[in-house]
This record gives C-alpha cells, sequence and structure tokens, in this order.
C-alpha cells in the first residue's frame, strides 16, 4: 500500500526583522529579512518545532559556519551608514548600480541600466557617489560594500578593470573617469568597510536577482 505523500511545508521562525513570529510561507518570511540588517530567522520542518524555536534564543539554532562567526564575536553592522550593490546580468553585461540605507533599507540613489558593464565596476562607481552625497551632507558614515576588488580600487584611487571600452560602454567610462578625479582631489573620513555576508545576511542594497 503507498504511502501519503509528507507534507514539505515549512514554518519559518524570525527572531529579528520588520515583523518577528512564525510564517507560514518563505514569502511572508522574506519580506520581514530581505534587506534588514542583522535578521535572525530559521526554517523548520514542524510547526511544533517552530514554537519551541521561537520561545527561544536564535543563537541556539546556529550552523556550524555561523556558530563560528559567533565565537569569533563579529559585531554587527555600523549604523548609521550606507550599503551599495551591483547586479550585472553578464559579463559584461547590463549593469545597475545603488545605494540604501544599512538599518532602513531606503533607497538612497540608483543609476543605470549600462550596457556592457561588470558588478566591480558598479560597485566602484556606487561607492564613489556615496562618498560624495556623505561629502556634501557632512556625514562620516560607513559605506559597505560586497566587492573586495572596487573597495581595493577606491583606496588606490583607480578603477583597474579589465572592461574594454566600447562605443557601447562610452558613458559608463566617462562615469569611472569622474570617479577617479574626485578621489585624486578629495579626501574622506569615512570607512569604506566590507559586507560580512556570512555573518549578517543578504546587503540591504542586493537586488536579490542572483
Amino acid at each position: 500500500m503507498a504511502r501519503a505523500a509528507k507534507n514539505q511545508s515549512k514554518h519559518y521562525v524570525v527572531w529579528k526583522g520588520r515583523k518577528t513570529g512564525i510564517f507560514s510561507s518563505w514569502p511572508e518570511a522574506e519580506a520581514q529579512v530581505k534587506g534588514f540588517a542583522g535578521a535572525e530567522y530559521k526554517a523548520f520542518d514542524t510547526l511544533s518545532e517552530a514554537r519551541e524555536a521561537f520561545s527561544g534564543r536564535y543563537q541556539d539554532y546556529l550552523g556550524p559556519k555561523a556558530t563560528q562567526n559567533r565565537l569569533l564575536e563579529v559585531p554587527p553592522p555600523i549604523t548609521p551608514s550606507y550599503c551599495v550593490d551591483a547586479a550585472c546580468s553578464g559579463n559584461p553585461g547590463l549593469l545597475e548600480y545603488r545605494c540604501v540605507e544599512t538599518a532602513s533599507g531606503k533607497e538612497i540613489f540608483h543609476r543605470g541600466p549600462f550596457a556592457q558593464g561588470t558588478n566591480n565596476v558598479g560597485e566602484f562607481l556606487a561607492i564613489v557617489e556615496a562618498l560624495r552625497l556623505c561629502k556634501e551632507k557632512g556625514y562620516t558614515w560607513p559605506i559597505y560594500s560586497d566587492s573586495i576588488n572596487a573597495i581595493a580600487w577606491v583606496k588606490a584611487k583607480k578603477a583597474r578593470t579589465n572592461l574594454v571600452r566600447t562605443q557601447q560602454n562610452a558613458e559608463l567610462f566617462e562615469r569611472i573617469s569622474q570617479a577617479e578625479a574626485w578621489l585624486r582631489s578629495h579626501t574622506y573620513p569615512n570607512p569604506i568597510l566590507k559586507w560580512q555576508t556570512d555573518s549578517w545576511g543578504e546587503n540591504p542594497a542586493d537586488f536579490g536577482r542572483k
């Protein structure tokens, strides 16, 4: 006699997010945690497991990698601050980049799409534009980025990209030249920091297209 198919539905506990509680679908839970810095959440197979977990601490349900990060005492992201990210369909491909406030996820600027770009170029341009904005407003806020390369390029005041200039991406290269010129002629107090995805979850500026 064939067994009845097992119910594969999950229950999602959100300890820290826009709203906390137990959610019966991922879209409901995702709305609470996506772009929320330091969100704490986990899926469970049964409602009873979820209820038990919600009455406890998130730290008690961390996986091995997250536990290691906790033992190393990775601090939460600094706020107030800005986060930047880029999305590129192809390499090179159609490029967009943006900046948001880390704590709220509020979008500060969104540029593109630009033809024949790369993620690193987008993040470089986003960091520099965020620096320029901070300079105008007198902010000393940190700026977070996923891209180690883009952070290094900003510190070197040079976008060391292998991207080939074409007629299609001429506007993008003009933006790169302007950003490099600004870096050469300005100083800034803002720390430029790597976003710690393993510890904090997805970058709040992420486009969600992975």
